[in-house]
């Protein structure tokens, strides 16, 4: 696998090696190993699936200290426009976004770490949309901001009045009205409250 960098340190889009023939393709989708090695030791507890229609937007969503989540996400079918905002108090690319296109041909994945916001969008008539966590789903530990920030700047690639939002979804708070636990100085991966 390839580790392609972003603007923001940590993180990192995934280029898998595709091998093709006369019958199709292969090639490796996750070696903890070969990640552990290239992008960080980690290791995944919990693996999600969702599949969507044209126009809905997930997110921005994030879970709460101590059970926040690493996630290495990637679409199987159609294609996606997936966010990973910057929500670490201090850090100098607070507030900054990585937005890449995941599709079931370009097979790329997106590792988006502790400390992070994380959503997407649907591009195409459906997706279906697989990632990795990191840490347990925990309800008590939901928290999100609202994807229609206007300071954050995303160019989420759909039209607003055909934008699919959950009423959850809605309801987050911009970045500058949530109370964030993530701080730039403290080890995400290691910090218990």
């Amino acid at each position: 696998m390839e580790v392609l960098r972003t603007a923001i340190e940590g993180v990192v889009i995934i280029k898998p090696r595709i091998f093709t023939d006369a019958r199709g393709y292969f090639f490796e989708s996750f070696s903890q190993r070969e990640f552990n090695e290239k992008v960080r030791p980690i290791q995944f507890v919990q693996d999600n699936e969702s599949k969507s229609s044209y126009g809905v937007m997930r997110g921005l969503h994030y879970q709460k200290m101590p059970y926040a989540q690493s996630k290495l996400v990637r679409c199987v079918r159609g294609r996606v426009l997936d966010v990973a905002v910057d929500i670490r108090k201090g850090s100098p690319t607070f507030g900054q976004h990585v937005a890449v296109e995941l599709s079931e041909d370009n097979h790329l994945q997106f590792f988006i770490p502790r400390g992070f916001a994380h959503g997407f969008a649907v591009l195409s008539e459906e997706a279906v949309f697989q990632y990795k966590c990191d840490n347990f789903y925990e309800p008590q530990s939901e928290g999100g901001i609202q994807l229609i920030d206007d300071t954050l700047g995303i160019d989420w690639r759909i039209p607003i009045d055909r934008a699919i939002l959950s009423a959850k979804d809605i309801d987050h708070s911009k970045l500058s009205d949530t109370l964030l636990d993530f701080d730039y100085n403290d080890d995400l991966y290691n910090k218990q409250l």
